[in-house]
């Protein structure tokens, strides 16, 4: 009987890896041609949150100006006027005087969300109806703004794209790309293709109208995580969080292990704080559930465990280097090893979500059980 159950299960998990590779791959891959404008082009606002500066903000802020779209309002906040983020965003208007870009000083503590709070600003100056939510770190293709409009449906009240880690300049950035990129984004591609879209902070478009009937920009604040009261809000008016085709990327360069882990440790408890029946079998999703299966199961096919252990491992990663090959992602002789890390980190990962519920982001802490801020600093 044991045995039978640990054939299902490995069979389960690898099922259900092969299949999410097969749809993310399907999704992910870019357009081979810049998408243009469509014809009458409508007016689109870009609100950008900024807090400190990384190594790779001059590149991603900067892409905003190099957007090739004829219609375009862009907004950057910031919380605090010495920050370092608003020095670097005042030069970048300055190059571009053409820009219809500006940026906005304060912070309305009115939500649990720092970075929403930081965004609030910004909602009564906003003049499109379309508007796009953007983090400082995303590297915005010349055709960022088309390709969110062209994938925009009659049903749909939230479009996103989940970040792709690029340009990891060690190993732990590698882990890193390793958790977004054939991990996290693979997941939520198979959700969104099977109907069950959820969305994703790093790009959010909304439709000004829908959002201002369901209580304006402050209503994201219901949960922890804008994202999930996104997902949430859309839901409640009968409409759809989707995911645009060929995701953006987020450039990573060098990365501690401290960092991976706090990132990944902040969304998991995120994640179950806010979809908690859905975080219950994300302790299945690493791949080290099929292989110890293999190994248990090896002497029933004559093999020795760490054959069979291996044979999964080799199916269960190289099925993950090829959806990075045919996305275009990060892939080096390192990824399979990054992977296999990311899988050793994935349960203790899914145990600390369960017993702690703080966390420390951009000199914010916050609770993700309270309703508001444990603090903030200045």
């Amino acid at each position: 009987m044991l045995d039978i159950l640990v054939s299902g299960l490995c069979l389960a998990t690898t099922g259900s890896h092969l299949v999410s590779s097969a749809i993310a791959a399907a999704r992910t891959r870019p357009p081979r041609d810049p998408v243009p404008p469509p014809a009458g082009a409508p007016r689109v606002t870009i609100l950008r949150p900024v807090c400190g500066v990384d190594t790779f903000d001059e590149l991603t802020l900067g892409s905003t100006f190099a957007l090739d779209y004829p219609d375009l309002e862009i907004i950057f906040c910031c919380d605090r006027a010495e920050d370092p983020a608003a020095h670097l965003v005042t030069r970048l208007i300055e190059r571009h005087p053409r820009s219809n870009a500006r940026l906005l000083i304060g912070r309305d503590p009115i939500t649990a969300n720092p970075k929403l709070n930081n965004l609030l600003k910004a909602w009564p100056h906003v003049s499109a109806d379309w508007v796009i939510m953007a983090d400082s770190n995303v590297d915005m293709p010349r055709d960022y703004v088309q390709r969110l409009l062209a994938e925009w449906q009659q049903d749909t009240g939230v479009l996103c794209a989940p970040p792709i880690g690029a340009r990891p300049a060690d190993f732990a950035g590698e882990v890193e790309c390793a958790f977004l990129n054939t991990y996290q984004a693979r997941w939520q591609y198979a959700a969104d293709t099977l109907g069950f879209g959820f969305a994703q902070g790093k790009t959010m478009m909304f439709r000004r109208r829908d959002l201002e009937a369901a209580g304006g920009l402050v209503a994201l604040g219901s949960e922890p995580a804008e994202d999930a009261a996104a997902t949430k809000l859309v839901r409640g008016m009968g409409l759809n969080a989707r995911l645009v085709d060929g995701p953006f990327a987020q450039p990573l360069g060098p990365r501690t292990w401290k960092q991976v882990w706090d990132r990944q440790a902040r969304w998991a408890r995120l994640r179950r704080m806010t979809f908690p029946v859905l975080f219950v079998p994300e302790i299945l999703t690493s791949g080290l559930a099929p292989i110890l299966c293999a190994a248990w199961l090896a002497d029933g096919i004559d093999l020795a465990p760490w054959e069979f252990a291996g044979m999964i491992a080799a199916l269960w990663y190289g099925a993950e280097v090829a959806l990075a090959r045919l996305a275009g992602w990060q892939v080096t002789w390192r990824t399979p090893f990054a992977a296999l890390a990311r899988d050793v980190l994935l349960p203790a990962l899914w145990l600390q979500a369960w017993l702690f519920s703080s966390f420390s982001w951009r000199g914010n802490d916050i609770d993700v059980d309270a309703d508001e801020p444990i603090s903030q600093s200045t």
